[in-house]
């Protein structure tokens, strides 16, 4: 008895080993694939430094209240550096920027009425020669490409000189609202372009300077291009 249960398991043993390496044959084979490589996403976190250019133009008026206004056109180059900082949440960029420009913007009439400012052969001028703001700008990210939107504070001289040589030279503090975009094109590097409107209010010229009570505005239109660097 013990001989054939024996002789049994021996048998079983031999089909099961013979049996194996075509039950393996059956099962799939596990497959390996390679990991799939994800780019890194662009950021525009950070500070950042860079230069701009570009042209302004815009008009000034002279105000001599009754004896009458005298309108004149202003224009010219600015050229200066920028300074910010912005933070991306998502596709959303909210930043601060600074920028300090030298400005030749200015503009002179063919004289006025009688009895005004600008009465005369010389006519009156304004001229502005620098430009400060701080502003606010919030930007949509599609990668390295992103428009934005600002707005803030401006800061510039307004010089206002009259028909005859009389001049007041006075720093005048405004707003500032435009819209722009920007390229991250090379690591850290960007370039923009952008439009602001500007109003620096205006500036009285009393009559023991300009012969009569007058009130100088400038308002200005902007477009400036500039190449950022990202730390």
């Amino acid at each position: 008895m013990k001989r054939y249960i024996l002789s049994a398991c021996a048998g079983f043993l031999a089909a099961a080993t013979m049996a194996a390496p075509s039950f393996a044959a059956d099962l799939p084979r596990p497959s390996y694939k390679a990991p799939v490589y994800v780019a890194p996403v662009f950021s525009w976190t950070g500070f950042y430094l860079g230069i701009n250019g570009g042209y302004g133009w815009g008009h000034s008026d002279w105000n001599n209240g009754p004896m009458g206004n005298v309108a004149l056109n202003a224009k010219g180059a600015m050229v200066g550096g920028t300074f910010g900082y912005n933070w991306q949440t998502g596709t959303w960029v909210f930043g601060l920027e600074g920028d300090v420009d030298a400005s030749w913007i200015n503009g002179s009439s063919q004289g006025g009425a009688a009895g005004t400012s600008c009465s005369g052969p010389n006519g009156c001028t304004t001229k502005n020669s620098w430009l400060a703001t701080g502003r606010g700008r919030i930007g949509f990210a599609w990668d390295r490409f992103m428009p934005y939107i600002t707005g803030g504070a401006i800061g510039g001289n307004i010089k206002a000189t009259d028909n005859g040589g009389a001049s007041v030279d006075k720093t005048k503090l405004g707003w500032t609202a435009g819209a722009g975009v920007e390229w991250a094109f090379s690591g850290p590097w960007s370039a923009k372009l952008e439009y602001l409107y500007a109003n620096l209010g205006n500036v009285t010229c009393d009559a023991a300077t300009c012969g009569s009570d007058t009130t100088v505005s400038l308002k200005t239109n902007m477009v400036r291009g500039g190449v950022n660097y990202r730390f």
